[in-house]
């Protein structure tokens, strides 16, 4: 989702008049347009195409029952290796209702790297046939059952074209992490390794579904052979750190290979790392890792199925300062207040002509940056998240005072006329700059794209030693020793 807010700048530079020559009349600072709302649909997956297929791929020939299978592949012959990525059940949505899983980023990372992903969904679920079989506490028994139903779904692909199933990394989310441990058991030689993304599941009938979970990890880790990476977060709300950790040493109490990562707290949900883009940071390099070991692709073969990083805190400004974004007219800075109240993942992108808010889905950052730049240029990323990422193109010394009208007295060198502008600086918009120079010169300069640069580079045409004395709102002037 995107709101929008475009203002009707020039791109002008304010610059008032050197000392020395006849005054000039400013640019008059163009006035921000009226806050238009324009909603289009959240982009969750990547532009680039991914091939997407949808099979039914049957599992159960006795009882006639078919998973709803989604194949993705990057661009090419292949063959590829194979990427299973099992997902999860967390909700009260009827599991009919659940949509098909194929919007998550651990399938966006496999096809970067090179993989066909296949996503299956288990049984009633988004349209595949059948029921999943209760079986009380027996949680071990409920991710065996799941994963006979994977490896049929691992026969049928191995008979695809373009797939190379003998390099078969096999992934999961939640009760998908839990049957991708439970797979581990099944001694299968094409799967390599095991990625397990908080795994685990809950039945609302069992009276203590975490001792459950210890009891049927160790029954796996008896059987299992492949190595495997498990990544648990500390604010989980499903399988907290004394669930996971019991898990974890049960299961390599009993000979079971598994490099646990636990990354701390993550957004407001530990649960939900493959939701969002800020998880990749976390788990990606890892994963690399962990594939290279096995001698399994982890490089970036196809960087247009990732999103852009997002850029990392400059200091510029406090996230609330709304007064310290660039280029906003009063207008400007209510669309930021109501930037910083819509959640995560979210990115404010400005420019000297446009502004705009981005929220959710895939690739925040790069598309505003694609549609800043089809509109206006330099186009810059202000915040993401909950930080500031705004760079000025040229650096500023620290503000040593705030910028009052009271400093006009205070100011070096200039007459009666630099006073004066100073007092019109206070009023402009940032970014801005105000020079001096020993000589009585003064310049001026506002909203461009970067008028610290131009403010100096207009006084030093004609005068020596110019100085920053102000920048935004604060007095950067250090007297000479």
């Amino acid at each position: 989702m995107k709101r929008n807010f475009r203002r009707l700048l020039a791109g002008a530079l304010w610059a008032a008049a050197l000392a020395g020559l006849s005054p000039a009349s400013p640019a008059a600072e163009p006035d921000a347009a009226a806050a238009s709302s324009t909603t289009v649909p959240s982009t969750a997956a990547p532009e680039a195409s991914m091939n997407e297929r949808v099979l039914m791929v049957p599992v159960d020939l006795q009882r006639s029952v078919r998973l709803v299978v989604t194949l993705l592949q990057p661009d090419g012959p292949g063959p590829f290796p194979l990427a299973v990525v099992n997902h999860g059940a967390a909700g009260k949505t009827p599991r009919a209702q659940v949509p098909r899983y194929v919007h998550t980023f651990a399938a966006y990372y496999f096809l970067s790297r090179g993989y066909a992903v296949a996503l299956p969904m288990l049984r009633g679920y988004a349209g595949s046939e059948g029921e999943m079989r209760p079986f009380g506490c027996n949680q071990e028994r409920v991710g065996l059952d799941n994963a006979r139903d994977i490896q049929a779904v691992l026969d049928f692909l191995a008979t695809q074209p373009g797939i190379d199933a003998s390099r078969t990394v096999m992934a999961g989310q939640s009760i998908g992490g839990w049957n991708t441990l439970a797979y581990g058991t099944l001694g299968d030689p094409r799967v390599k390794g095991l990625v397990n993304f908080a795994g685990g599941m809950n039945i609302s009938n069992c009276p203590s579904s975490a001792a459950a979970l210890a009891r049927g990890a160790e029954r796996f880790g008896a059987s299992t052979r492949v190595p495997s990476i498990w990544f648990y977060g500390e604010n989980d709300s499903y399988f907290g750190p004394p669930v996971w950790q019991a898990m974890l040493s049960r299961y390599t109490a009993m000979g079971a290979k598994a490099q646990m990562e636990a990354f701390g707290p993550f957004m407001k949900d530990a649960h939900h790392l493959l939701v969002y883009p800020e998880g990749l940071p976390i788990w990606a390099p890892k994963t690399d890792a962990f594939l290279r070991q096995l001698g399994l692709p982890a490089a970036i073969a196809h960087p247009q199925y990732l999103p852009q990083d997002f850029p990392p805190p400059s200091g510029h400004a406090a996230l609330d300062d709304v007064e310290a974004v660039p280029y906003l007219s009063d207008k400007g800075h209510e669309h930021y207040r109501r930037f910083l109240e819509r959640p995560m993942p979210r990115a404010y992108i400005v420019s000297p002509t446009y502004a705009a808010a981005f929220y959710g889905g895939f690739d925040p950052v790069g598309r505003g940056l694609k549609e800043c730049r089809a509109r206006s240029r330099h186009c810059q990323v202000y915040a993401v998240d909950d930080h500031v990422s705004w760079v000025r193109p040229t650096p500023a010394p620290p503000a040593l005072r705030p910028a009052v009208p009271e400093e006009a007295p205070a100011i070096p060198f200039v007459n009666e006329s630099g006073r004066q502008g100073w007092l019109k600086y206070l009023e402009l918009r940032r970014p801005k700059a105000f020079v001096i120079a020993p000589d009585g010169a003064w310049n001026a300069a506002a909203l461009g794209p970067d008028p610290l640069a131009h403010a100096l580079e207009q006084c030093n045409k004609a005068h020596q030693g110019c100085r920053l004395y102000a920048v935004d709102q604060g007095v950067v002037w250090a007297a000479e020793p």
